[in-house]
């Protein structure tokens, strides 16, 4: 069961946000989604990026040092690649933001979305803001050379969000999405373990279980492709994700 949902003080008058990009063989957008979230400015916020650069063999990881002087851009060099979840729990530990908002190095999600994603926290009516794909499509993902890729990856997420959803007794449409926004003090006396993508599960059950029940706010998104980059096994990684939710679910927090 969750617990009830926690109450937290106002936002300060001038907060910040911490923006968390893990990077990893990212060249083919590295630049372009950096140069962009760097120069976002946002009115009445005070921004922080933090880059978490995992090893990369592509160059990305040169790209991302072209921003070290940057005043408020830190850079976190990872050794080895040991996963997005990993590189996003790094970043965690180095965010000082009175929000946080977890944000990939391509072009699949829109940053003008930002301020709509703030709103609940400037208005301190949720702790916790989920960006929805969806829109008004039951498909998030459309391969115009990879339409089989497409639906096994549609199909997987109707299925895996119902499990969450009937689980958790919530109703939510994508539970999976990259903009997961949350106050920093929701993270307070838990900690994470998960290294791939079911770091997703870790956050989102043990915030949940936490009671802070997550709005969601439709944003735009623009899916890439296996060919285009895309890293999510369609083999290795949904087996992850059933022991996550098995394992995170009904574990103590």
């Amino acid at each position: 069961m969750s617990q009830p949902s926690p109450v937290f003080a106002p936002l300060p008058d001038r907060p910040k946000l911490s923006v968390i990009v893990p990077a990893f063989n990212e060249r083919g957008t590295a630049r372009v989604a950096l140069d962009a979230i760097t120069a976002k400015r946002i009115a009445g916020w005070e921004l922080e990026i933090i880059i978490v650069e995992s090893n990369s063999t592509d160059g990305t990881r040169e790209i991302v040092n072209t921003y070290a002087s940057l005043p408020h851009v830190r850079i976190i060099l990872e050794e080895r690649p040991r996963g997005k979840g990993h590189a996003v729990r790094n970043g965690l530990g180095h965010a000082t933001g009175d929000v946080i908002l977890i944000q990939d190095a391509d072009l699949e999600y829109d940053l003008a979305d930002y301020e709509k994603l703030l709103v609940p926290f400037t208005a301190n009516t949720h702790t916790f803001v989920l960006g929805s794909r969806h829109g008004d499509s039951l498909f998030i993902r459309k391969f115009d050379e990879q339409v089989l890729h497409a639906f096994v990856l549609n199909a997987g997420h109707w299925f895996f969000t119902a499990l969450v959803d009937v689980s958790l007794g919530l109703t939510l449409r994508d539970p999976f999405t990259m903009y997961k926004v949350f106050r920093r003090e929701c993270l307070t006396g838990l900690t994470f373990e998960s290294n791939r993508f079911d770091f997703d599960w870790e956050l989102l059950i043990k915030l949940v279980r936490k009671g802070h029940i997550p709005v969601e706010i439709p944003v735009k998104y623009t899916s890439r492709s296996f060919k285009e980059g895309k890293k999510v096994s369609m083999f290795r990684d949904p087996p992850n994700w059933l022991w996550a939710w098995a394992k995170y679910r009904f574990q103590r927090l």
